[in-house]
């Protein structure tokens, strides 16, 4: 039987690792053992490590699934996509779990959520029904940014305007009507930094 060369065994690792990390599932070191089949769960936490160490691989302790990519100048995170939030006139935003998206960031990656979108309040600013955002949390925004807001129990995905200090919330659609809350019944819950799209 052919001896594996040196090294390969790890690009083999490697390569298994970023394609479950770049899917939305980093895999568990159990699981490294059981794809490259393994006999000792030993083994493969030493390749991990090795590709730690080389750079490759960056590990958060403690975590069963804490391996990410390095990412120049950030790094790959994963972030919870959180449910559905509209873009239209307000609803009650569906919070359900349905996994986890990778996402390159400079910043801290507890910080950023993941919506699907629904309705077509935004599509002028390229946010069609479906869309997946990615939201930073964070309880201010500039006047201009897209935002998802939450008033009273219901939220939505529109661009901020504050006039005298009073919150405008726009839809980016002309058959759609801003939304003016009563003032301190608006609350941001994140700017919008980035949209994607699936082609099919």
């Amino acid at each position: 039987m052919p001896r594996t060369r040196p090294g390969e065994t790890r690009q083999k690792v490697f390569e298994f690792v970023r394609d479950r990390i770049l899917a939305g599932r980093p895999p568990t070191v159990r699981e490294v053992q059981e794809a490259l089949g393994f006999r000792a769960v030993q083994t493969a936490r030493a390749h991990l490590e090795r590709l730690v160490a080389e750079g490759r691989l960056v590990v958060e302790r403690g975590r069963a699934r804490g391996y990410r990519l390095p990412g120049h100048p950030g790094s790959t995170v994963l972030v919870p996509l959180l449910g559905r939030v509209p873009a239209g006139p307000l609803d009650t935003a569906v919070e359900e779990a349905e996994g986890y998206l990778p996402v390159e960031t400079r910043g801290r990656g507890e910080d950023l959520f993941a919506l699907r979108v629904r309705g077509e309040s935004m599509t002028g600013a390229g946010i069609l029904p479906g869309d997946l955002v990615v939201v930073r949390r964070q309880p201010e925004a500039r006047d201009g940014d897209i935002v998802v807001a939450r008033v009273g129990d219901e939220a939505t995905v529109k661009r901020l305007r504050t006039r005298s200090g009073r919150v405008e919330l726009l839809p980016e659609n002309p058959a759609f009507a801003p939304i003016v809350p009563a003032p301190g019944e608006v609350e941001i819950l994140g700017k919008v930094v980035e949209v994607r799209r699936r082609l099919e």
